[in-house]
């Protein structure tokens, strides 16, 4: 029957067409999903291309049936449907259609099928959300439609937002001019409207703030708003909760999803503590709160701990709790150092949450024993209590910390039960080298926050280092590095667990503060906790480390710290690496940089101290990185015309300028403080550590304050970064003694030098810096011969690869193509163009001794290539003309599959012989190791 109707839709009759139309919409409803997906190939073409027919009826009916072979597709299907989807075109005519529907004034009814069949391809499939976000057109009429009032249209239009508000970079350019957006989305978050739309429009703002980088440019424009919003959502559960309907409740857990962003710092944390969200996240965990207020200056904390847990277990809206843990640890995380919450009258409301936080984390750690359904839901709910109770024992307000100890504590002598030996046994198990599984991973994540927190109570610390706590946590460590867990929260807990999580693109790694690394961070973050409490007991670390030495642990914590690991993972590896004298992010190009320091050549600054002892230092990198260490307006060069500025003579660049220092400078201070100056990375011993911490707050060096004062880093403090990137500003360019021309500056027109009047598209650079990476430079300039004065050397590589060079020379990090939607729809030229600069830039590094920087190039092309295997044929050319054999063999090794279709369809006309017999003998293992079909 699917079949004959298929056949039918290619019939020219309209009334044929609708018939059938209709027909084939009754039967995929009908049809069980397994059954369906039988046809599924067969329907879609046909319906792709009516989707667009000058017949409303027809359009509107494939695109509903569309709907629903999308919704009830199997995830195995979706890559043979996304080709088809493709093939198509029905993506572009989708778009075609919502763009024509204000044009042609179509019904209402017309809107919503294709908005829905369009949400639906943009929630499976990323690379087509591009057409919708890059199209101004379509973007302006969403922006009209949405302010139709019927319910209905409201639902699609925020379905429609948010499916395109999955990608990252889409969501940004929907909040470029977000101020409509933002109100229509608060107007359909009020109660006025139907649950339905209220839902849709929650889901909307938690698109919108996937990324930290979201979050803020939204609550940028309407914070306040938007915080009342889910506070009013979120108090339905006050009163009578248990009449709720499925809906209502549908509401307010949207919301409670919402207020996750929490964890994101920002303004609207005021705003949630002004509107009274502890009060209202007491509610949604306890019953009969009044009663408590009532007789707050009754209670001992000891009988407020006896009634708070009767109450809580009355509670009935168990399926919040994972939520309301999550909100209060974003809260205590962000919360000012110094604000007093007893001041604000809040302290009764604190006392509780934080005694509901610390019984529900103890009365659910004895279910870590159990592997059960039911014990792994109760660990889910475990983990998000643990870890709200570790967000406030290590809150940066002081008053929360200090009170989630105390409460803690009482809490741990109430039930009799610490659990430390059992913690420690389930790292032990970990050593074994079993993969631990779903529930494994939850026992061994729920141990190390517990952990984490005991190490904030000296009595349950003590316990920790009596059964050999450092000697486990150490070990463990070791056995992670070369055995590496990755997984994320996300995929542990089922409250996280949606299409948010698994279907977002473009959301960059680099916000990523504890990522796929969460039991690296916790157990390092028991380390730094644990060394901190050995330090001040002054307990040799050698008795704790058995098996292993001092300097392989600070080899493996260095190895974390420039490593590319979450920046959570990496703050505690640098907070660990304090206690044995290590301050701040080791990092290749530090490394190379700070090789520099002391050298005579090229410096062009002496610091002098107060006994004439002196160091000849570089101003373009204390400019860069502490320009307080500079007098001011001392520390710029002589203003040059600019004609001087682009003949460039080496004369006035020799003169070397003297800075005399304070006398509260010492020769030592100084030393070290400029090693991190140089590095990002400094070694002292305990002696001068008092010293540089005023030196470095005197500089403003905030990052090694910090690690100088061994504080816990906050949840989501920024990386701090060795970079001198700053020094390619104009301002940097008043320091610049070198010219980099590109050999091929292509498609670039206007160029303008806003420091000389060179014409030629280059870039000033600094010698210094681009020779400490470059063996070729170094022996370029120090040869003495006439090459070693040049001003300016002509690159033998085209503009974008220069570009990319030089930020690599200048932050050790090679700029990558944007993988995502943007690249999904980049043009074959456009790509190849784009991997083309990296085998270039490969050649170049191979030919300049650059070694990291070839490796970092050849990775971008592998991964190029593996999303875009059909340039293959154009990458092993020019690998080949390159010289990058190991390119040409990858890109051949790609072809291999296709090799008798390539032959024959003459793409191999093109290539040489040699490259041909490349791909033949690729082919030829391939098809020897029987993978060809």
């Amino acid at each position: 029957m699917a079949r004959a109707l298929t056949s039918i839709l290619e019939f020219k009759s309209q009334s044929i067409l609708k018939l059938a139309s209709t027909l084939i919409l009754k039967m995929v409803n009908v049809l069980p999903s397994t059954m369906l997906q039988v046809h599924v190939f067969d329907l879609l073409c046909p319906l792709a291309d009516l989707i667009s027919s000058k017949n409303l009826q027809v359009a509107m009916l494939c695109s509903a049936t569309m709907t629903v072979i999308l919704t009830k597709l199997s995830s195995r299907q979706e890559r043979e449907v996304w080709k088809i989807l493709d093939e198509t075109k029905a993506v572009d005519r989708i778009v075609h259609n919502i763009k024509q529907f204000c044009i042609d004034e179509k019904p209402i009814e017309y809107f919503q099928e294709m908005a829905s069949v369009l949400s639906k391809i943009f929630w499976r499939w990323p690379s087509f959300r591009f057409c919708a976000w890059n199209d101004s057109d379509f973007l302006n009429v969403l922006d009209a439609v949405k302010l139709i009032p019927e319910n209905s249209m409201k639902v699609a239009v925020l379905q429609l937002y948010s499916s395109i508000g999955l990608c990252s970079t889409g969501a940004e350019r929907l909040l470029e001019n977000g101020e409509a957006l933002m109100k229509m989305m608060l107007c359909c978050m009020d109660s006025s409207n139907t649950d339905s739309v209220r839902i849709e429009a929650f889901k909307l703002a938690r698109c919108l703030a996937l990324s930290r980088r979201g979050c803020t440019r939204m609550m940028n424009i309407c914070c306040e708003p938007l915080v009342k919003a889910i506070i009013n959502a979120m108090d339905n559960g006050r009163s009578q909760p248990e009449k709720f309907d499925k809906n209502q409740l549908s509401v307010m857990e949207e919301a409670c999803r919402l207020a996750s962003v929490t964890y994101w710092s920002g303004d609207h944390h005021i705003h949630f503590w002004k509107d009274g969200v502890d009060r209202l996240l007491i509610d949604l965990l306890l019953e009969n709160y009044y009663k408590i207020h009532r007789m707050q200056h009754e209670l001992s904390l000891n009988d407020l701990i006896v009634i708070v847990q009767k109450s809580y277990n009355a509670n009935f809206l168990l399926s919040f709790r994972p939520y309301v843990w999550d909100i209060l640890g974003g809260l205590a995380v962000n919360c000012a150092e110094n604000i007093n919450h007893r001041m604000h009258g809040n302290e009764l409301q604190l006392n509780v949450l934080v005694i509901c936080a610390c019984f529900s984390f103890i009365n659910l750690v004895g279910t870590l024993r159990q592997v059960s359904q039911k014990g792994l839901k109760n660990m889910s709910e475990c983990e998000s209590a643990s870890r709200a109770v570790l967000m406030m024992v290590y809150s940066p307000c002081k008053y929360i910390a200090s009170l989630a100890r105390s409460i803690l504590c009482e809490i741990l002598k109430l039930y009799d039960k610490d659990y430390v030996e059992y913690f420690l046994e389930i790292l032990k198990a970990g050593l074994t080298g079993n993969k631990f599984g779903l529930p494994g991973n939850l026992q061994i994540v729920v141990s190390l926050i517990s952990l984490a927190c005991y190490c904030t109570l000296p009595t349950y610390r003590e316990l920790i280092i009596k059964f050999q706590g450092m000697k486990t946590v150490v070990a463990f460590i070791m056995w992670w590095l070369n055995n590496p867990v990755r997984l994320k929260r996300a995929s542990m807990v089922p409250h996280l667990r949606d299409l948010f999580n698994e279907r977002s693109c473009c959301i960059p790694g680099i916000e990523e503060w504890e990522g796929e690394d969460m039991i690296l961070l916790f157990i390092l973050w028991i380390l730094a906790e644990l060394l901190h409490h050995l330090t001040d007991a002054k307990i040799p670390l050698s008795d704790s480390l058995e098996n292993f030495s001092k300097v392989q642990l600070i080899q493996a914590l260095e190895e974390i710290c420039r490593d590319s690991y979450s920046h959570g993972s990496r703050w505690h590896a640098a907070r660990a690496l304090s206690y044995f004298g290590h301050f701040g992010f080791p990092s290749k190009l530090g490394k190379r940089i700070v090789k520099l320091l002391g050298e005579k050549e090229h410096s062009d600054l002496k610091l002098v101290l107060i006994n004439q002892e002196f160091v000849h230092v570089h101003e373009v990198i204390l400019t860069t990185s502490c320009p307080l260490l500079l007098p001011p307006g001392k520390s710029a060069p002589e203003e040059k015309s600019a004609n001087e500025a682009s003949t460039k003579s080496d004369l006035g660049r020799n003169a070397t300028k003297v800075v005399h220092l304070s006398a509260h400078v010492d020769q030592q201070s100084l030393l070290k403080l400029l090693q991190y100056v140089y590095s990002g990375y400094l070694q002292a011993d305990e002696s001068l550590v008092k010293k540089l911490k005023i030196f470095a707050r005197h500089c403003k060096l905030e990052p090694l304050v910090q690690m100088l004062s061994r504080r816990c880093p906050r949840w989501g403090v920024p990386l701090p970064s060795f970079d001198l990137t700053p020094a390619l500003l104009p301002a940097g360019h008043k320091l610049s003694n070198l010219i980099f021309e590109a050999s091929s500056t292509r498609q670039l027109v206007n160029w303008k030098c806003s420091s000389c009047s060179t014409l030629v598209p280059h870039l000033h650079v600094h010698k210094v810096i681009v020779e400490s990476s470059c063996d070729y430079l170094r022996a370029l300039f120090q040869s003495g011969m006439q090459e070693s004065h040049l001003q300016m050397i002509k690159v033998p590589i085209c503009w974008e690869s220069l570009n990319k060079l030089v930020s690599w020379f200048y932050s050790d990090r090679l700029p990558v193509p944007a993988f995502g939607c943007v690249w999904d729809n980049l043009d074959s030229e456009d790509k190849y163009r784009e991997i083309q600069t990296y085998i270039e830039l490969c050649w170049l590094a191979e030919f300049w001794l650059i070694e990291d920087l070839h490796e970092e190039c050849y990775q971008v092309v592998v991964s190029c290539l593996d999303s875009s295997r059909d340039l293959s044929t154009k990458v092993i050319q020019t690998a080949a003309n390159f010289s990058q054999w190991s390119l040409a063999q990858i890109a051949a090794n790609y072809m291999a599959p296709s090799y008798h279709h390539l032959r024959n369809s003459g793409e191999f006309d093109a290539l040489d012989n040699n490259l041909i017999e490349m791909v033949r003998a690729a082919s030829v293992r391939l098809s020897q190791e029987g993978s060809i079909e």
